[in-house]
């Protein structure tokens, strides 16, 4: 038999509690079982409090003192008291029973809470306190990923105006191709990454409170002539989310779905931007600042890896997994209510736990970033091929027959030195003012637009 070894962040089973809790921890008081049986109890309080306020002769309004006590629980809800919920849940096997127990012995010492205790959960189905209670934990959980990925989006811009004028060799297809600018290579990630976090941010978190499978019937059976879709709807809005009134037993986590949708295109331009800076070190167009005492490999010492962009490439991959089983899976419930839905929603701290560890080691490795200008030139230099799309394309305007053809003979997979380039520009029947223009062009020159789009992001 293995032995059974104390929980630690060195014998965790999984790196996002070992290897990486450090950049993890902050999703502890979001993900967490003790910060879902927080929001469990939050959600609990709020519908008594809700329920007070209509007036019924069996439960009269609860005073200030009685409402500052049930919002206590969960503000100062500790661990100490999740292990009580969770001792309680090991005789229920129920865990939102165990909490409604739980509330329950919390407050008899209040007379007025006492009274009321038979409408603690009163109505509800679990699920109705489980997708609330995951609503406002994904609403926590997005506010963190998306201060990080704003993060990279700020590093991004201000890498495209900064380098907005440095000449770089496009690699279309890994070949050289028409040049463009550092800047505006960044600049193109910085708005991919942008409208991505747009999206994030326009996904409607959306919860329900109607009951056993959506219709409110027991609510109905108990009062009937009360408006009870607004009691619901006014729950649910009051905590920031958005209202869904046509549901099964549970919320059918179409919201969830474009969350993480939205998150995985996010992840997405990431991986792209990875493995582009991946093969910019790579061609030596950046070094990478050093770390005092850091050692690139085990047997040979010259080697700086670009480990940051590979770790953010590998844990983004894993995120996406990750979040696209999510996505896949949530909204797919049998008829009125399966459990599958229950054990996979436990993996939303994993999801964003990887996001978070492939954001940090983007920014590290953005902030390690340091341009070779001599290596930029020195490749632009050697590549006046690319000015046979210009040569060619004037040819074309003044009606020199076969320009392409005849610019595809000359250079197409041998290249061209500068001179020969020019020599064949000079013998070109074109205006001279023309050929003036072509002969100033330099690789390093042919940019386009490339530094102005590069300001503009």
């Amino acid at each position: 038999m293995p032995t059974v070894r104390e929980l630690s962040a060195l014998t965790a089973l999984s790196p996002l509690d070992g290897r990486y809790g450090t950049t993890t921890a902050p999703l502890r008081d979001v993900f967490s079982e003790f910060a879902f049986m927080r929001a469990r109890v939050r959600v609990e309080c709020e519908w008594l409090m809700a329920l007070s306020r209509l007036g019924l002769a069996e439960l009269p309004p609860l005073s200030a003192g009685a409402a500052g006590r049930l919002r206590a629980l969960a503000e100062r809800f500790t661990p100490e008291d999740c292990a009580e919920i969770k001792q309680t849940e090991r005789v229920t096997n129920h865990d939102v029973k165990a909490v409604e127990y739980w509330i329950r012995a919390r407050t008899a010492d209040v007379p007025e809470l006492a009274a009321a205790a038979e409408f603690i959960h009163f109505a509800c189905t679990s699920e109705d306190i489980n997708n609330v209670a995951h609503a406002l934990m994904l609403a926590d959980g997005r506010a963190l990923l998306l201060e990080r990925l704003r993060a990279i989006h700020e590093a991004l811009r201000a890498l495209a105006h900064e380098h907005a004028d440095v000449p770089m060799l496009s690699r279309t297809h890994g070949q050289a191709a028409s040049p463009t600018t550092v800047g505006k290579e960044f600049a193109i990630f910085a708005v991919r990454l942008a409208r991505a976090i747009e999206a994030i941010e326009a996904v409607e978190l959306a919860a329900k409170m109607n009951g056993a499978v959506g219709n409110y019937n027991a609510h109905l059976a108990a009062y009937p002539d009360i408006d009870w879709e607004a009691v619901a709807r006014g729950l649910v809005e009051s905590l920031g989310l958005s209202f869904n009134t046509h549901t099964i037993q549970i919320e059918p986590h179409d919201a969830m779905a474009a969350l993480f949708d939205a998150l995985a295109r996010a992840n997405t331009v990431l991986i792209d931007l990875d493995r582009d800076l991946w093969g910019y070190i790579a061609l030596g167009y950046f070094r990478q600042k050093l770390a005092p005492g850091e050692i690139g490999s085990s047997t040979m010492p010259h080697k700086v890896n670009p480990i940051d962009f590979e770790n953010s490439e590998g844990n983004l991959g894993l995120a996406n997994a990750v979040l696209r089983h999510l996505a896949e899976k949530l909204p797919v419930s049998r008829w009125q209510r399966d459990l599958t839905d229950s054990t996979v929603l436990r993996n939303l701290g994993v999801a964003f736990g990887y996001c978070v560890v492939a954001y940090d080691a983007c920014r590290r490795g953005l902030a390690k970033l340091e341009l070779n200008r001599e290596r930029l030139a020195a490749d632009l230099d050697d590549a006046w091929e690319v000015l046979a799309e210009p040569v060619q394309t004037v040819m074309r305007r003044y009606g020199v027959p076969g320009a392409y053809e005849k610019l595809k003979e000359l250079t197409r997979g041998k290249g061209i030195e500068r001179e020969a380039l020019r020599d064949f520009v000079r013998g070109l029947p074109i205006p001279e003012a023309a050929r003036a223009e072509l002969l100033r062009l330099a690789p390093a020159s042919y940019v386009g637009k490339a530094a102005e789009l590069a300001r503009r992001c």
